[in-house]
């Protein structure tokens, strides 16, 4: 091959290289990376987000004034409500005090920022913990417990249909959460059970009455599951709340960013306005 052929060919090859290479980069730049957790570890893109789970329009659930609906499960032995919310759940604390309630952790982003602000102000809550996540994280159930806060059990992978399992279905689920939290905290008194959604039925009012659990509701509902931003959160939170509260929010199942910022700006409020107190256990 003649020199002048050579150089042609080389320049082509060149060329072509450079072409691959852009392309190779253009490709690369349209993949969205990972969004890091607060440990700096990458989040899963299949991880559970069970704020993507809204309340199950099957059941009652949401607002204290739901009407109940039959159980699918026709065995279920009557329960005597004990509160004023679904099926007899509790939907206030009984006294002035308030109890800010978060549910579906714990989670290695959000909690250890839910817990920083609630110790910075000298509050202490109540944590419905999902099993699944209790057995991923115990080191935080733990530090939950550490601090003062109350454990509730919120089922082992926030299930809103589990009202409609079986009664054993629904017992095993229950126990098995407890197990759990039991695992990682030893010490820790579960007295309280909140139902995925709200969605309580007979079945579950059963299993909570066998397991000496009380029913969990709430009051105050600013549906950060919806991730709405913390402004809406704390507008609605602070028109809604007073004296007795049970105020529903959450530290896991998606982005809780929101909910922190507001958290941030209500807790100095809360704190001059009401007492701030964690839902009552007993003594071991």
């Amino acid at each position: 091959m003649r020199g002048p052929t050579l150089r042609a060919a080389g320049l082509v090859t060149v060329v072509l290289a450079g072409l691959l290479g852009s392309a190779f980069a253009l490709g690369r730049s349209l993949v969205p990376d990972p969004h890091p957790s607060a440990a700096g570890v990458a989040t899963p893109l299949t991880a559970t987000r069970y704020g993507d789970q809204p309340p199950s329009t099957d059941f009652p659930g949401g607002t204290a004034s739901a009407r109940p609906i039959p159980d699918a499960a026709p065995d279920a032995a009557p329960v005597e409500p004990g509160g004023d919310g679904p099926y007899g759940a509790l939907v206030t604390t009984g006294s002035a005090a308030v109890a800010l309630t978060f549910d579906d952790g714990p989670d290695p982003r959000w909690t250890p920022q839910v817990l920083a602000l609630l110790a910075q102000y000298g509050v202490q809550a109540t944590f419905c913990v999902v099993g699944e996540n209790v057995q991923a994280h115990p080191d935080l159930v733990r530090s939950i417990v550490a601090e003062g806060h109350t454990l509730c059990n919120h089922s082992w992978n926030h299930d809103v249909r589990l009202g409609k399992r079986s009664p054993a279905m629904i017992r095993a689920d229950l126990l098995r959460t407890s197990d759990a939290i039991l695992a990682a905290a030893p010490d820790a008194r579960i007295e309280y059970y909140r139902q995925p959604g709200g969605a309580w039925t007979p079945s579950v009012m059963s299993a909570c009455a066998d397991l000496d659990l009380t029913p969990l509701h709430w009051n105050v509902d600013p549906s950060d599951w919806k991730a709405p931003g913390a402004t809406a959160i704390e507008a609605l939170v602070r028109s809604q709340v007073g004296p007795g509260a049970i105020v529903l929010m959450h530290d896991a199942g998606g982005d809780r960013s929101g909910t922190v910022s507001a958290l941030q700006r209500l807790l100095p409020e809360l704190v001059f306005r009401f007492e701030l107190a964690p839902l009552p256990v007993g003594s071991p």
